[in-house]
């Protein structure tokens, strides 16, 4: 009896090893997979990425060659071929070159520069618009709003916004430069984006979606347009073609006032409110994304800081501001500041700028932004057009001096010249102004 007993303990004390043996095998072998899937996945990843970045720097030198090949220095004569009113006070335009050259692309978010002949004007009057479409070889569109007069004020409208208007037709033939701007989309890269346009800031950022759209690009992508109401909302039925045809794509557009009984929620538009922050955390999966936003100075403003206070990093927030009052001048003093000699004691010299014309001679803060904010806010006049080193307006005679660049121009200026829309002084310095 006990022989048996002892025959089968050891019986099973073999069977249990046997299984643990298979268990452990099946345990190797188990790891042995999931390694194996895991180098699997991440050569995966690794070549997805590569290969990602290749075709990367192959759009980026299509692109390059595109505008080497097709661009042009200077003006070039275009056809208005096109005029077509969107919404209230609101006009596109479509250029054709008269020369019927292929056009160079630019990036999603640039715009024009118009050289126009304005009756009664002393010289030709520079103006600057957003493009509103995606790059084509054949057209170019600006969708313009006509500016009125500004109420209870003196003012006069906008100048060249009714010169558009009112004056300019189909068939006419406009001065124009090339596209130009910092402000676009990185067309290079597939992350998520969204694209916010405040009034007729819509443009840049219509310019994008439409690029996102022709591409085939997958990128994430929300798009917030904010209106007064209905009477404001351009491109009403090609933004909602947009959004039903493309799952990726969230055309939300926002409406502060409604009208009663005429703008459906749901419908019409999304959201009642204003765009901002608030209804970004309201709305979106994270605060993960890069932001581009065009639009009026207190929308501007309000988002800016809404974003940097939400935890998006600065290099993520992208933005074309219209005018001096907007965020472009806390970024700029930001970009003075660091740009400014600094003091070695308390008793070095201060920079002084002197406007020979205007007989003044004031004393320069790292503060006030570029040179030509630090003017327009000490009531000096000076010419500006793209704000942005770009169009060449504001290039004026430096004197005495050196100044030194918030940005790289786009249009460097002629020597003995400096763009003020972009400069802050190194020294004391003395402009034609």
């Amino acid at each position: 009896m006990s022989d048996m007993l002892l025959t089968n303990t050891i019986q099973g004390v073999g069977i249990l090893i046997l299984v643990l043996s298979l268990l452990y095998v099946c345990l190797l072998f188990r790891n042995t997979l999931k390694t194996g899937r895991l180098a699997l996945v991440r050569e995966v990843t690794e070549r997805d990425f590569l290969a990602q970045r290749a075709n990367e720097i192959v759009e980026r030198n299509r692109i390059q060659k595109a505008k080497d090949e097709n661009g042009w220095n200077g003006i070039r004569k275009f056809k208005v071929s096109k005029k077509v009113i969107e919404a209230k006070d609101q006009c596109s335009f479509y250029f054709t070159p008269h020369d019927g050259r292929k056009l160079p692309p630019f990036d999603p978010g640039q715009f024009l520069t118009f050289s126009l002949n304005i009756p009664d004007q002393a010289k030709p009057v520079i103006r600057c618009y957003s493009l509103s479409d995606s790059p084509k070889d054949d057209y170019y569109r600006c969708t313009i709003k006509r500016v009125p007069a500004p109420r209870d004020t003196d003012h006069p409208p906008g100048l060249s916004s009714n010169f558009f208007h009112d004056q300019i037709e189909e068939g006419q033939i406009i001065d124009v430069r090339a596209p130009g701007g910092h402000f676009y989309l990185d067309s290079t890269r597939q992350s998520p984006v969204v694209l916010i346009g405040g009034g007729i800031g819509l443009t840049p950022v219509l310019s994008m979606v439409n690029y996102i759209v022709d591409t085939g690009s997958k990128r994430e992508t929300w798009f917030f347009y904010g209106v007064k109401d209905g009477t404001e909302h351009a491109m009403k039925d090609h933004l909602q073609k947009i959004d039903k045809e493309h799952e990726h794509i969230h055309i939300c557009p926002v409406y502060s006032r409604p009208r009663d009984g005429e703008d459906i929620e749901g419908a019409d538009y999304k959201y009642k409110g204003r765009v901002g922050a608030d209804l970004f955390k309201e709305v979106l999966p994270s605060n993960n994304y890069d932001f581009y936003f065009c639009g009026p100075p207190p929308m501007m403003n309000s988002l800016f800081e809404g974003l940097r206070e939400w935890g998006v990093p600065e290099n993520n927030i992208h933005y074309e501001a219209f005018g001096p009052a907007t965020v472009t001048k806390k970024k700029e003093a930001d970009q003075a500041a660091a740009k400014a000699p600094a003091a070695t004691s308390d008793t070095d010299a201060e920079i002084n700028i002197t406007f020979s014309k205007s007989g003044k001679t004031l004393a320069w803060s790292s503060d006030a932004g570029s040179l030509l904010e630090f003017a327009e806010d000490n009531d000096v006049a000076m010419d500006s057009g793209c704000r942005a080193g770009n169009c060449g307006t504001c290039a004026t005679a430096l004197n005495a001096g050196e100044v030194e660049y918030i940005s790289e121009p786009g249009s460097p200026p002629d020597g003995g010249s400096c763009l003020t829309c972009i400069s802050v002084p190194k020294n004391s310095i003395t402009l034609d102004a």
